[in-house]
């Protein structure tokens, strides 16, 4: 059993503590918040040791869980790892791409488990539809959020387009060969809207489109491939595949979008099984640590993600 800690008892940090409590592989020490009256709260609300200080919860934890927000994760992911401890760190993993690459270096040098959660990886959709993506030539991503205090401590890019930059970096094995962006500041001092333009070496294309000022929420991904095409909506968990077919005899129970001459378009609605991302990415750390391997997304994987992010922050402006 590993003996874990939580930094950081907001909102997502206390989903963590409750998801944790599920997993067996994990007995919970306690959890360290900054802020007293947070603490006090969480305590008696979950029954969890707060602890006064970061440190003294350290000293009796295997690993630690770092979901405080995001400027304070390279301080505490560094004195984590450099105390042998494995680490959890939510995403974004640093403001930083240097950072996580000092992190990189250090995972290394102490031989523990790190791993970054980009939770969206472990969507239910994107999980269903991963059978069916072979060679991407063309990606629409769109993530619309209605205004929300929380994350805006960082830019949209750092905030929400992030997830969608790691599904498409997770999918086109590619190096980038070229970046456009563009983005306005509605409410907060960095951007609130922002809109990327990806080029891959391999001929790909991703389109990326964020807000966090929105009427609605929206995220989506769109992705063509040669004789295929998917539409995964990740909010509502569904995975809607389309195949183009020559010279195809459609069954009377397939849903036909096109049939014209020799070529029919063929759509079906793929089942989608239930899945808590946030409680499945934890139970994949709790077996790298048990097994000794490396984890799913691993601090090299979230480095290659943050140099993207930052490319297109330095686009944008800030």
């Amino acid at each position: 059993m590993v003996n874990i800690g939580i930094l950081g008892a907001g909102h997502l940090g206390k989903i963590h503590i409750s998801l944790l409590k599920e997993i067996k592989e994990f007995k919970i020490v306690g959890f360290y918040d900054a802020d007293k009256e947070v603490s006090e709260r969480v305590e008696k609300e979950l029954g969890i040791k707060s602890y006064p200080t970061y440190e003294e919860l350290s000293k009796n934890c295997d690993a630690i869980d770092i979901v405080c927000p995001t400027p304070f994760h390279f301080d505490y992911a560094q004195k984590a790892i450099k105390a042998g401890k494995h680490v959890f760190i939510e995403k974004p993993v640093t403001i930083h791409p240097e950072e996580t690459k000092m992190l990189v270096q250090l995972c290394h040098e102490a031989g523990i488990v790190a791993q970054v959660g980009h939770v969206e990886q472990f969507n239910p959709a994107f999980i269903a539809a991963k059978p069916f993506i072979g060679r991407p030539l063309f990606i629409n991503a769109e993530r619309l959020a209605m205004y929300n205090p929380r994350g805006t401590d960082v830019s949209v890019v750092l905030d929400l387009m992030i997830h969608d930059i790691d599904l498409v970096l997770s999918m086109v094995k590619s190096n980038v060969k070229k970046i456009q962006a563009s983005g306005s500041s509605i409410i907060c001092p960095t951007a609130d809207i922002a809109h990327a333009r990806i080029e891959f070496d391999n001929g790909t294309i991703a389109n990326l489109t964020v807000s966090r000022v929105a009427l609605s929420n929206k995220r989506s991904l769109h992705i063509f491939q040669k004789e295929s095409f998917l539409n995964i909506d990740l909010l509502n968990k569904t995975l809607t595949k389309a195949e183009i077919k020559k010279n195809y005899t459609p069954k009377k129970t397939e849903d036909i979008i096109v049939l014209r001459d020799d070529t029919s378009i063929i759509k079906e609605n793929i089942d989608v099984k239930p899945v808590n991302a946030i409680k499945y990415e934890l139970e994949l750390f709790a077996e790298a640590i048990k097994n000794k391997t490396k984890s799913v997304i691993t601090l090299a994987d979230a480095y290659l993600t943050m140099q993207t992010t930052q490319q297109i922050t330095d686009a944008i402006g800030n």
